[in-house]
């Protein structure tokens, strides 16, 4: 292979997910950029006890995520693009009409996928701020954001509770770690959003409940899993509700609580 040739190999993203994402926040931390990956593919990169699990469960990556500083995104655009990516300007347009300026969407056109990539905060069913969080893990998101990321969703789907499952089941809940889930930054967002804690109390149910559904989880999983879900809840209940939050609860459902999320087409 000639110089030039081997080069062009060297800048093209890989095909694996879980390589070309830990490739991407590796880059970008020798180039004094914070870039950090999400969605589930994060989840399989978190979890490597349990990835098999994960695969058991029939969860296959489609697209990559990733999250930055908006105060770096020129330079992160440059990088992906050195990393042999291209922006896709019409999807990119649909985004800003429907109001998404914290997101860029590129496509990795050697391996035919969609890349989003989000800027300080994730716009869901719900607004999660990422602006003091991102250097607390690597190469993902913290463990307690990618909890989030599932759990502030409304209409929850099967594979965010198989993403939810597997994280619970890799990992203890509790204090701050690297290896923890921070039961205690959860409770705390959910403290001072009635809506937040409405769904994610709802969802963190559901994934209890739709355990059962799944003949690749073993007892050991379920009661660990279950387990996890049920100290999360008290650590939510038992929070110090703010008095928004207590204002907000006397309406409930009987006013819409959350944003809804419009896909952009692929």
């Amino acid at each position: 292979m000639r110089e030039n040739d081997a080069t062009e190999a060297a800048r093209m993203p890989l095909a694996d997910f879980m390589e070309e994402a830990t490739r991407v926040a590796a880059q970008a931390r020798d180039r004094g950029l914070v870039v950090r990956t999400m969605g589930a593919v994060a989840f399989g990169i978190h979890c490597p006890k349990f990835l098999s699990l994960h695969r058991a469960l029939d969860r296959a990556f489609s697209d990559l995520d990733f999250v930055s500083y908006s105060k770096q995104q020129d330079g992160v655009l440059k990088l992906f693009t050195e990393l042999g990516y291209s922006q896709d300007r019409r999807r990119q347009y649909i985004a800003q009409i429907a109001g998404r300026g914290h997101r860029q969407l590129l496509d990795d056109l050697e391996n035919n996928r969609r890349v989003d990539v989000f800027f300080d905060q994730l716009e869901m069913c719900f607004v999660i701020d990422f602006r003091k969080r991102l250097e607390l893990d690597f190469p993902t998101i913290p463990l307690a954001d990618l909890l989030l990321e599932k759990m502030q969703i409304v209409r929850l789907t099967e594979k965010d509770v198989k993403d939810t499952i597997v994280l619970l089941r890799e990992h203890d809940v509790g204090l701050a770690g690297p290896e923890r889930v921070d039961s205690r930054y959860i409770a705390d967002l959910a403290s001072k959003d009635w809506g937040l804690y409405y769904t994610m109390t709802n969802n963190l149910g559901k994934v209890s409940e739709m355990m059962d559904s799944f003949p690749a989880l073993n007892n050991q999983d379920k009661d660990d899993v279950r387990r996890k879900v049920s100290l999360l809840r008290d650590e939510i209940e038992k929070k110090d509700k703010s008095v928004q939050w207590k204002m907000r609860a006397r309406i409930g459902t009987k006013r819409k609580w959350y944003r809804d999320v419009s896909e952009v087409p692929s």
